[in-house]
């Protein structure tokens, strides 16, 4: 009988540790409903802990209108064809935003690319940009310099709320703006008669080969 006892008194204790532990979880931060949250006390590690990636894009949505651009909005949760969030900037030209609100360490891939310079045409935007909290791949990076979709980091990102805090509005601006790092190689080679393999399956080739000289 006392063994019963004791091993009741050890689950009860279990239960009430693990339930005071659960209770100890730091909550993920929450962004407030915009009319009352202030941007300058959002640093980059509330950016870090938010739950999902639209907490991201409220985020940057509501900085673009802080900032005085006009034409801001933000796409529909589902279907948005590539962009989150639209603007005009100062020369009047609309650009396209994907935000990707990663973690540190998961990198961007080239899909985040794709997906903004393929929404440029249905948003009738002249420029389009990547903007996350984390950082980008290699491949990444050479799509971007390819198709000149501008890339903001987390480097970009920090520095950028640091400048507001410090009602910088023109800094954030330029650095949003500045023309994007360009690869253009590859376009001068657009009118050479004889275009060079970039990239190809080689096993597929291969394959097609022996399939040919089979017949």
């Amino acid at each position: 009988m006392e063994i019963i006892f004791v091993l009741l008194a050890i689950i009860a204790v279990t239960a009430i540790l693990l339930l005071f532990n659960k209770g100890k979880k730091t909550k993920k931060f929450k962004t407030p409903v915009l009319d009352h949250y202030d941007l300058k006390k959002i640093t980059i590690n509330h950016i870090d802990q938010m739950e999902d990636g639209s907490e991201f894009e409220m985020y940057l949505y509501q900085l673009l209108l802080e900032l005085g651009y006009t034409g801001v909005y933000k796409t529909p949760g589902s279907r948005d064809f590539g962009a989150d969030v639209v603007f005009t900037d100062r020369e009047g030209f609309r650009n396209v935003i994907q935000a990707k609100r990663y973690s540190v360490g998961n990198r961007v891939g080239v899909d985040a690319v794709q997906q903004a310079f393929s929404s440029m045409r249905y948003y009738k935007a002249k420029k389009s940009m990547v903007i996350t909290s984390s950082e980008f791949t290699d491949p990444c990076e050479t799509l971007a310099g390819i198709n000149h979709v501008k890339l903001l980091d987390r480097k970009d990102l920090e520095a950028i709320i640091k400048a507001f805090q410090q009602d910088d509005h023109t800094a954030i601006k330029n650095r949003i703006e500045a023309e994007p790092r360009m690869i253009l190689e590859t376009w001068s080679e657009m009118n050479d008669p004889v275009l060079r393999d970039i990239k190809k399956d080689y096993k597929a080739e291969k394959r097609v080969n022996e399939l040919r000289k089979a017949k």
